[in-house]
């Protein structure tokens, strides 16, 4: 029959708890989300300096909002807005894939791009 309690040494108790959160802790994968904003005649020159910045991000496993920001009579070019993270999706398609889709929230168009898992990768570098 096993034991009902067991005695033992509280602060030994509390030590390996703590190991244990540790080592938990250390094994924990935190995705910061970083945030690329853009406006709808960003130039090509901006938008490739933006996409390898957001290149970067995805590489060390960060999820990216890629957003358009309209401003004044902006709203009315809503389409070059939707084109330009359409550019921006396809550019960075190797590394990454949409969590969410486009989409207008106010003045600000966005969409989150999350890293391709490892697994993904190592099938598209094989092909």
């Amino acid at each position: 029959m096993p034991p009902v309690c067991k005695i033992i040494d509280f602060g030994k108790f509390k030590y390996e708890q703590q190991k244990r959160e540790k080592i938990q802790k250390k094994n924990q994968v935190v995705s910061i989300l970083k945030e690329i904003r853009m406006h709808p005649n960003t130039d090509v020159h901006d938008f490739e300096f933006k996409a390898k910045h957001a290149q970067n991000f995805l590489e060390e496993g960060n999820k990216v909002k890629v957003s358009v920001m309209f401003k004044g009579r902006e709203m009315a070019y809503t389409e070059q807005g939707e084109e330009l993270l359409k550019k921006f999706i396809e550019k960075l398609e190797d590394v990454s894939k949409v969590e969410s889709p486009i989409k207008l929230e106010g003045r600000n168009m966005a969409t989150i791009l999350v890293p391709q898992s490892k697994k993904a990768k190592k099938t598209n570098k094989q092909e």
